[in-house]
């Protein structure tokens, strides 16, 4: 939650430089408070757990949040009771005409791919350009990020020759960003992806800023100001044991898979996983969370206007 200073307080453009969330007492005098309506896209096929994973972290601010579950409307999951999937989500052509404060798009384990192959794709497409008139601010998480920076940018995604797999640290970039409040110089964060994104390809195109990046796996977390939006290409989101049941599936259908890196002590996967990322991950949601709630509407049928 921002301060409330007054504007002519030399401490109020230090903290303002600083990244601090400052508000002037006009500003402040202006607010009204409602539930902010958060959308959840989940494109991937453990909906329970990724419900879990995402709502822990923007359910964790003194905001109240209105989270509504999204599916693609054509496409069938195959992983979730059809009863979970008729009594809690929407299909994403019964929403469209609603307006929200904020948008998650999660991965989707079809790194292989190419984009215009997803059979959701045209949908997904009317997803992102639905966002610039009814999202106030959008989240594109691992392949969700890489398909809308792919959308509005051209930026293509790689394939790597071997799976990005572990527990990576990753420099802060940008620590006046509203985004990185409270970030160290440096964070550890989970990765698990066939893919990447160059950050000399995001460095062409315009109006891009990466924020988080890691000297093994590649940039991280990008913000796209023109489209109210924030790519991330890993996963602060995950559970303490998220790698470890991905390893333990991989092993166990015989798929040739690594240890993931700097996951397990001593990188041996017969103790325990250590979770190393948790409050920055909650840092970063938090922070989206308590942009939108400073910088939306009051009125919901003004966003995207």
């Amino acid at each position: 939650m921002p301060i409330k200073l007054p504007a002519t307080l030399p401490a109020y453009d230090v903290l303002t430089r600083e990244g601090v969330m400052v508000m002037d007492e006009d500003a402040a005098g202006r607010q009204d408070i409602r539930p902010l309506r958060i959308g959840l896209l989940n494109l991937m096929p453990k909906k329970i757990q990724t419900e879990n994973q995402f709502a822990r972290l923007i359910g964790a601010t003194p905001l109240q949040i209105e989270l509504t579950l999204i599916r693609m409307s054509e496409h069938q999951t195959k992983t979730t009771a059809a009863e979970h999937m008729a009594e809690f989500y929407r299909p994403f052509q019964e929403v469209k005409d609603q307006k929200f404060d904020g948008l998650i798009i999660t991965g989707a384990p079809i790194e292989h791919l190419d984009f215009d192959k997803v059979t959701y794709w045209e949908e997904l497409r009317e997803v992102f350009a639905w966002t610039q008139s009814n999202v106030h601010s959008t989240f594109g998480v691992c392949w969700g990020g890489m398909a809308m920076i792919n959308h509005f940018h051209g930026v293509k995604k790689h394939m790597l020759d071997a799976k990005a797999f572990g527990c990576f640290r990753h420099r802060n970039i940008d620590p006046a960003s509203p985004y990185l409040r409270g970030f160290s110089d440096d964070c550890v964060i989970p990765v698990s992806r066939w893919t990447e994104m160059k950050q000399d390809e995001i460095d062409a195109a315009d109006g891009l800023k990466t924020l988080l990046s890691s000297d093994e796996v590649g940039p991280a977390l990008v913000e796209d100001p023109a489209h109210r939006a924030l790519y991330i290409f890993n996963h602060f989101e995950y559970d303490s044991d998220t790698l470890k049941q991905e390893y333990d599936r991989d092993v166990a259908d015989g798929t040739p898979i690594n240890v993931p890196l700097n996951y397990y002590p001593d990188n041996d996967p017969a103790r325990s996983p250590q979770n190393r990322w948790r409050s920055h991950a909650h840092l970063l949601y938090g922070n989206w969370i308590n942009e939108i709630y400073q910088t939306t509407n009051y009125d919901l049928s003004k966003i995207g206007h």
